[in-house]
């Protein structure tokens, strides 16, 4: 029986695995690594960036909070001006529970992994709004370019820091490209605001030993698989079944892999069914098949948002393992 990290690279590679990678059971995310302050439900706060974060108690998750007072970037030509980069330095004991849980890893059996998030287009738009933020692309090109270098170099900053502290064999990396039918800009704009800057960052990844880019976007963003090929990712997980993913692995399959098809929405929810689970499981193990594939829930990390349903579904692609391999 393959190692988890063996049945990834075969699938991957178009090999020969001997079963499905079972949802993120190859990653062993580090989420323990100092990063940026977030919510937890029912607070509101301001992290390092300036970035007001509300997670009310009736919703899934936290979002800024953009009304006049509380947003971080009012015009962007004054951007430097209201914006300090967060430190990357952080003290020994700050990072000591992420090197022990990196130590405890059997790295031949998965991938110890780095998570970071926000990516640098979530970034526009917390900052300053998804209106000004889609604005400026058009309105004011030159600050905007200025401010993803600015991003891109912290994030590059950061690789620095972790790299230097657990040396990661993966990343897994968030940020959200499209809505659930269509991309949020064209190609065209994403090539020229987005491509170059991600080929810088991911770059330094890769240049410092991290042998595996999984990159999170839960939405359409099949019209943007080739600029992810030439960014260097290697998985884009979240694929929602709006991008036609069978189609996606015909066309791109040996070049990129899909980890995804399971979407949240209609099956992470609080009155959840185990039939409707399998059925979208095997649905999905049929017609996406075993190369270049991961049945996975939408969700950006290993769990779901309501008990049972991420465990649910492990046991249904198990499974599928048992019925086709």
């Amino acid at each position: 029986m393959l190692t988890k990290r063996q049945n990834l690279m075969e699938t991957i590679k178009g090999g020969n695995p001997d079963r499905f990678v079972n949802q993120y059971e190859f990653l062993e995310i580090i989420l323990e690594a100092p990063l940026r302050t977030r919510p937890q439900r029912g607070q509101t706060i301001t992290n390092e960036w300036g970035i007001t974060l509300s997670w009310p108690e009736a919703q899934l998750g936290p979002f800024p909070v953009h009304d006049e007072a509380h947003i971080a970037i009012k015009d962007i030509t004054k951007w430097r001006e209201v914006i300090q980069c967060p430190t990357v330095e952080f003290s020994d004991e700050r990072w000591a529970p992420a090197i022990d849980h990196a130590n405890s890893v059997d790295r031949e059996d998965q991938f110890v992994t780095v998570f970071f998030a926000s990516g640098t287009f979530e970034m526009i738009h917390f900052l300053q709004g998804m209106e000004n933020g889609l604005m400026n692309l058009y309105e004011e090109p030159d600050y905007t370019h200025e401010l993803i270098e600015f991003l891109t170099d912290y994030e590059i900053r950061y690789a620095q820091q972790i790299i230097k502290r657990i040396k990661p064999d993966a990343l897994f990396h968030h940020d959200d490209w499209g809505s659930q039918i269509a991309s949020l800009i064209s190609p065209q704009m994403f090539e020229e605001f987005f491509l170059e800057p991600y080929k810088k960052a991911y770059g330094f990844w890769k240049d410092n030993g991290v042998e595996l880019i999984v990159h999170h976007s839960d939405s359409y963003a099949a019209n943007l698989v080739p600029y992810m090929i030439d960014m260097g990712i290697d998985i884009w997980q979240g694929v929602m079944t709006t991008n036609n993913t069978p189609e996606l692995i015909k066309q791109y399959g040996g070049q990129i892999s899909f980890m995804g098809e399971l979407d949240s929405g209609p099956l992470d929810v609080k009155d959840w069914d185990v039939k409707m689970i399998e059925e979208h499981v095997e649905k999905a193990c049929r017609t996406c098949g075993k190369h270049y594939f991961i049945p996975c829930l939408t969700q950006g990390l290993n769990f779901s948002s309501f008990p049972g349903v991420y465990e649910a579904t492990s046991e249904a692609i198990e499974r599928m393992s048992k019925k086709m391999f």
